[in-house]
């Protein structure tokens, strides 16, 4: 009995990547999603030893030494996210924007925070990875 099953292969993106770009990895911080972002700011604080950086009630940016932290209000947990600062953002999104078919990006813009910024949501994960700059770097 022969089968009706169709088989197909759909390629998303491409699996090997080979590009040269020249840009300046800045920091790569944790963006950690919370039910209580004072509780957890506190947490960072008092036993940690981190310091802010930037509180804005619902968005805190906190650091110690050469480590940053981003905490934020939680939506679905297990969710992640990471910031990329860099200089040369324009630079580095002209040079793998062709490369990114089939994975889902928002291209570069402008935030009222101040920083130019491109969203990647990583390939095979739930993550998605925020790349800026400030927008007087």
């Amino acid at each position: 009995m022969a089968s009706n099953r169709m088989r197909f292969t759909v390629k998303l993106f491409k699996l090997h990547y080979n590009i040269a770009v020249m840009y300046k990895a800045i920091h790569l911080s944790p963006m950690i999603p919370s039910y209580d972002v004072r509780a957890t700011r506190l947490f960072f604080k008092d036993i940690l030893g981190f310091s802010d950086v930037r509180d804005e009630g619902s968005y805190v940016i906190m650091q110690k030494d050469n480590c940053m932290i981003h905490i934020l209000n939680a939506g679905d947990i297990g969710e992640m996210e990471f910031y990329l600062e860099v200089q040369g953002i324009d630079e580095l999104w002209d040079n793998i924007k062709d490369n990114l078919a089939g994975v889902k990006t928002k291209e570069p813009f402008n935030q009222d925070y101040g920083m130019r910024e491109f969203h990647i949501i990583i390939p095979h994960t739930k993550t998605l990875m925020f790349v800026g700059q400030g927008i007087n770097s």
